[in-house]
């Protein structure tokens, strides 16, 4: 069964020289995180080397197009934030 509250999770997005990607700024795209062509607002990535970007996918973080963990509540100390880690375990 799908939890609906689950939040929705960055991506994690390989970019190599060569490939062209355009990034959303704004948050209103429907496939976050990337934009439209027709949108004049994106930001247009032409990587120089390989590299791992997190890449926000829920069109809160501050600093889009890159996740910067708005889409997890705070957690209230230490251990609360290791069991996020854990959880699993």
């Amino acid at each position: 069964m799908l939890n609906k509250s689950a939040p929705v999770l960055p991506e994690v997005r390989q970019v190599k020289p060569g490939a062209t990607s355009l990034l959303c700024r704004c948050g209103r795209s429907p496939q976050l995180p990337d934009c439209p062509s027709s949108c004049s607002h994106g930001l247009r990535l032409d990587p120089v080397q390989e590299k791992l970007l997190l890449l926000c996918r829920c069109g809160h973080s501050r600093h889009l197009p890159y996740c910067d963990g708005s889409h997890s509540p705070p957690a209230p100390g230490f251990k609360a934030r290791w069991r996020r880690f854990w959880r699993g375990l």
